[in-house]
C-alpha cells in the first residue's frame, strides 16, 4: 500500500493543534499546521523577561494525574519527565497561618474531611457526611443539577463553611476558572465523576502535578522535532479565512490574503471566540457559531514577581484563603524548577475568574498583589519588586457558568474530512489542557479512520 496522498491542514497552533499536527505526522500524514501567531504553545507558551534574561510562564499550569491523553501527547515529544507530583500543598490564612494539602494516601482524608484549622469534629462529620453525598450526586447526578450554581449544590448538601473555605470553593475555582457563585455545578460534577472513575479504574487517586521546566519546554520544542522528522510544514502568521468545502468535502483552506492552500481534510483547532467565519462552508456552522457565543470566555490574570528575599513558602504550590474576593494561588518557581535566584525570587500568582481584576493598569495589579502577598507572609514585610510581569488573559477559556451545559460541539461535524478540536469542544472535562489533547486525540481517531478513497 502507498503512502496516503491526502493532505491534512491543522488550523492552530495552541495545545489541541499542536497534538493534532503531532499524532496525525506519527500515523504518516502529509500534514500542514497554520498558525496566525509568530510562535506555537497557543495560551500555553514561556514568556521572555529581558531585562532579568529569565522566562517565565504566561500563566502557571497544573496537570492532574488523570490527564491520560495530555500524557500521550507527553510521550510522543518526549517530555512526560518534565511533571512532578510532589502530593502536598500549602493552605495559607491571613497572617501566615497554614495547613497542609494532601491529596494522596491516608492523610488526603484530612483534607477532604476538613483541612481548615479551625474545623472541629462536628464540621468534620458533617463534611463526611456532605463529601459522601457529593460522590454520590456526581457519579449518579441530579436532574436538576445544570441548573444550579456550585455554591447552591454545596449548600444543598450541607457542606460546612470551614470545608468550602479550605478545599472546595478553591477547588471549583480551579477547575472551572469561575467563581462558585456562578460556576455550573453540572462541570464541576462531571469533572470530580471523571476524576473518580479513573481512580477507581486505576485504583490511583486523581493528584496536582506542576511542570519543572517552562512551557515552551515541555509542549513545543518536542512537538517540533517531531514536525522535523515527518516533514510537517508549518506556518506562522498565516490567518485561515475559511474552511473551503465542496461536495461534502474539504478542498482547501482560503487564506486572510486570498491565496488558497489545498486541503483534503482539516482539524479546526481554535479557540472558541476564534472560531466565526471558518466554518461557513459547514451546513450546520450557525449552531456551532451559536455555542461558540453562548459558551463565551473567562478572564484569568497571571503576574510573575521577582522578589528581592524569598517569601518563606512552604511548598511549592499554595493557596491563599480567605478576604481576598478571588482565591488566589502562588507558584514557587525556585521549588519547582530549581531556579536559581541571584535575579531575584520568582513568584507566580494567577487570579482565575479575574473579571474585576482584568481591565486595571499593571501598576495597579502589581501593587495588590504585593500588598496581598504581605498579607499572607510574614517574610514579605520588607520584600522589594526586582521587576513585575502582568499577563493578562480576557479570553483565557470559555465559560463554564449555569446554562452552558450541552453548549460544546463534538469533534465529528456533518463532513467527514472535517473535525473540531479545541478544550471548548465536546469532552470529559472541563477547560483543561487535558480536553484540549482529547478532543485532538478524537479529531484525529476520525480522520485515520476515513476510507481511503475519501
Amino acid at each position: 500500500m502507498g503512502a496516503d496522498p491526502r493532505r491534512y491542514v491543522v488550523i492552530g497552533g495552541g495545545l489541541a493543534g499542536l497534538a493534532s499536527a503531532v499524532w496525525l505526522a506519527e500515523a504518516g500524514k502529509q500534514v500542514t499546521l497554520l498558525e496566525r501567531r509568530g510562535r506555537l504553545g497557543g495560551r500555553t507558551h514561556a514568556m521572555r523577561v529581558a531585562a532579568l534574561g529569565d522566562v517565565p510562564d504566561n500563566g502557571q499550569h497544573v496537570i492532574a494525574s488523570g490527564y491520560h491523553q495530555l500524557f500521550r501527547y507527553l510521550d510522543s515529544v518526549g517530555t512526560r519527565r518534565f511533571v512532578a507530583f510532589p502530593n502536598r500543598g500549602t493552605l495559607r490564612w491571613p497572617g501566615g497561618r497554614t495547613a497542609t494539602l494532601v491529596t494522596a494516601g491516608p492523610a488526603a482524608l484530612k483534607t477532604l474531611l476538613g483541612a481548615h484549622p479551625d474545623a472541629g469534629l462536628p464540621d468534620r462529620l458533617r463534611a463526611a457526611r456532605a463529601t459522601l453525598r457529593l460522590a454520590r450526586e456526581c457519579l449518579r447526578q441530579p436532574a436538576d443539577l445544570a441548573d444550579l450554581t456550585t455554591e447552591q449544590w454545596f449548600q444543598r448538601i450541607g457542606m460546612p463553611a470551614t470545608a468550602r473555605e479550605a478545599l472546595w470553593d478553591w477547588l471549583a475555582l480551579g477547575i472551572a476558572a469561575e467563581p462558585v457563585q456562578q460556576e455550573s455545578a453540572k462541570v464541576f460534577a462531571d469533572v470530580l465523576a471523571t476524576g473518580i472513575r479513573l481512580g477507581l479504574r486505576h485504583r490511583v487517586p486523581v493528584t496536582i502535578g506542576y511542570p519543572t521546566v517552562d512551557l515552551d519546554t515541555l509542549f513545543v520544542t518536542g512537538a517540533l522535532e517531531v514536525f522535523a522528522r515527518h516533514g510537517v510544514e508549518v506556518r506562522y502568521r498565516s490567518i485561515a479565512r475559511r474552511i473551503d468545502i465542496a461536495d461534502g468535502r474539504v478542498t482547501g483552506v482560503t487564506l486572510a490574503d486570498g491565496t488558497v492552500l489545498p486541503a483534503d481534510a482539516a482539524i479546526c483547532a481554535v479557540p472558541n471566540s476564534a472560531v466565526g467565519g471558518l466554518l461557513d462552508d459547514l451546513p450546520e456552522h450557525s449552531d456551532i457559531y451559536s455555542a461558540a457565543d453562548k459558551l463565551g470566555c473567562t478572564p484569568i490574570v497571571s503576574t510573575n514577581l521577582y522578589l528581592d528575599r524569598p517569601l518563606g513558602t512552604e511548598n511549592a504550590c499554595e493557596a491563599l484563603i480567605g478576604g481576598t474576593g478571588v482565591i488566589d494561588e502562588v507558584f514557587d518557581r525556585q521549588r519547582m524548577h530549581g531556579r536559581p535566584t541571584e535575579r531575584g525570587w520568582l513568584y507566580c500568582l494567577t487570579t482565575s475568574g479575574a473579571y474585576r481584576q482584568i481591565h486595571r493598569t499593571t501598576d495597579e495589579i502589581v501593587t495588590e498583589q504585593t500588598a496581598l502577598l504581605r498579607r499572607y507572609y510574614p517574610a514579605a514585610a520588607k520584600a522589594n519588586v526586582v521587576a513585575a510581569q502582568v499577563v493578562r488573559m480576557p479570553k483565557a477559556t470559555f465559560s463554564q457558568v449555569v446554562g452552558t451545559h450541552g453548549l460544546r460541539p463534538a469533534q465529528r461535524t456533518s463532513v467527514p474530512t472535517l473535525a473540531l478540536a479545541g478544550d471548548w469542544t465536546a469532552t470529559d472535562w472541563s477547560a483543561t489542557m487535558e480536553s484540549a489533547v482529547q478532543s485532538a486525540a478524537a479529531a484525529v481517531e476520525l480522520l485515520l479512520a476515513l476510507p481511503s478513497g475519501t
